[in-house]
């Protein structure tokens, strides 16, 4: 893994190279349809036939709830703000559901 360190607000975060100097984007691919998630309605979707529901406590964030659990998935309001660290942490909410793949 390659790339380069990048101090913002406090946070030091990685930010892996792709060959030359842009940075590897990511997508999330639900794994039994084959779907990428390129919207809020289509993770919406998914998620909720997977048991989730919409969790309304903070009107700053989208979030969702699993009863069985104790889960929470928090996620930016804006689409364009949803980054490989919300998709992982779908990911390991949801075993075996959901992949992040290199676009």
């Amino acid at each position: 893994m390659s790339g380069v360190w990048v101090f913002k607000n406090g946070v030091v975060r990685l930010v892996e190279s792709g060959g030359g100097d842009c940075p590897r984007r990511k997508a999330m691919v639900h794994v039994a349809s084959g779907e990428a998630i390129t919207s809020y309605s289509v993770l919406e979707r998914i998620l909720f036939s997977l048991g989730w529901e919409r969790y309304y406590d903070d009107p700053h964030l989208l979030q969702f709830h699993k009863r069985s659990t104790v889960h929470l998935i928090s996620l930016p309001p804006n689409f364009d703000n949803f980054k490989s660290i919300h998709m992982y942490d779908i990911v390991v909410k949801n075993r075996n559901q959901f992949q992040v793949v290199d676009t």
